[in-house]
């Protein structure tokens, strides 16, 4: 087995895509997720990758379009208004079916807000920012290593699903410190060897038929629209299925059901046994995919359960998909806090106690 590493978030991020075959990155500055451009500024090109500080998110997000359409891998990341403008970009590729692994490292808002962490992007990410029918999924990582784990293999679901991939990791992960095991590297593509392994992608060369390929999301005529986003839609269908990831626990015999993801949910983890101490059974769902959503996960909560509460760093976003997932079997609670501030597993002890005394 591999040794362990002690890695700084951001930079365990940035190394995992190179791991995963990233070799183009394009970036702007934004806090908390600024090491990552530094990273791979340094030690990209020492992979025979590509690295460009782009002049604007926006920019930065199409020439990510233009390196993946050309079959390249390629990995992008900003922080909450910065992936708000490139919302048009996930649309595009999204329509256009050119994969890419982007990465969100939240911070509060809204608008330009503070640099504190936040989860108040989930709207964003799950329903989409841009305009039209698609579909990204979404993984929201709650440690170093499992952000580590999912970047390195959204660099492989991104090319199965010809889609735009989203990790959402809020700002604690990019700035905090663990000990990580990182994967082996994985093989790069030779250009010449693209159109095997991407015969969609514009290669630009050769004496086949790559004069006559396309990647549009421009459709003038109705009827082939219609028919191409019901294509997608078969796509999007099937990874509802596939793509779900979930982790819980306690569920069959908990008092209170508390829902939450990313950092939130290993504070919520101590908060627990802080619980479990007084007396109170709690149990845990964290969905991992938050699009798809592990809906299904919620069946397995039991008629023991007075309450289930919604904790999260927004004002109730992670709410709306609890409620879909609950269905009216039992009232559900935000537990919240925004702005930047965190809560302690003491905090979310005592409020959740409180919600309970309070329903009686």
């Amino acid at each position: 087995m591999s040794n362990k590493v002690l890695m700084k978030g951001n930079e365990a991020f940035a190394e995992a895509a190179i791991l995963g075959g990233c070799r183009y990155y394009f970036g702007y500055p934004i806090t908390p997720q600024n090491e990552i451009p530094e990273y791979m500024s340094r030690e990209l090109p020492k992979h025979g990758g590509c690295f460009i500080q782009a002049e604007s998110e926006l920019a930065a997000i199409n020439m990510a379009y233009g390196a993946a359409a050309a079959g390249g891998r390629v990995f992008i990341t900003s922080s909450s208004p910065g992936i708000a403008l490139m919302q048009e970009g996930f649309s595009f590729m999204s329509s256009a079916e050119v994969p890419l692994v982007a990465m969100n490292v939240s911070r509060c808002g809204p608008g330009i807000g503070g640099i504190q962490p936040g989860q108040a992007d989930y709207t964003q990410a799950t329903r989409g920012g841009g305009n039209g029918d698609y579909k990204i999924p979404v993984f929201a990582p709650s440690s170093i290593q499992e952000s580590i784990d999912l970047v390195y293999e959204a660099m492989d679901l991104a090319d199965e699903w010809r889609n735009p991939i989203m990790i959402l990791a809020d700002g604690i992960l990019g700035q905090m410190m663990e000990p990580v095991i990182l994967p082996e590297p994985r093989p790069d593509i030779k250009p010449e060897d693209i159109k095997k392994h991407k015969p969609w992608a514009l290669t630009g060369y050769g004496d086949d038929d790559s004069n006559k390929k396309s990647i549009i999301s421009l459709r003038m005529q109705p009827d082939d629209l219609e028919r191409h986003v019901e294509k997608l839609f078969v796509k999007f269908d099937k990874a509802e299925k596939e793509l779900v990831r979930v982790e819980s626990f306690g569920l069959e015999d908990a008092e209170v059901v508390i829902v939450a993801f990313g950092t939130v949910a290993r504070i919520a983890k101590e908060a627990i046994e802080l619980l479990a101490a007084q007396g109170v059974k709690a149990g845990l769902i964290r969905p991992i995919s938050l699009w798809p959503f592990p809906y299904d996960e919620f069946d397995k909560i039991t008629d023991k359960t007075k309450v289930v509460i919604s904790a999260e760093l927004s004002m109730g976003q992670l709410i709306q998909d609890v409620k879909l997932g609950v269905g009216r079997r039992f009232p559900v609670k935000l537990l919240s806090r925004t702005g930047g501030m965190i809560p302690t597993s003491l905090e979310i002890a005592q409020r959740t106690k409180k919600i309970l005394d309070d329903i009686g």
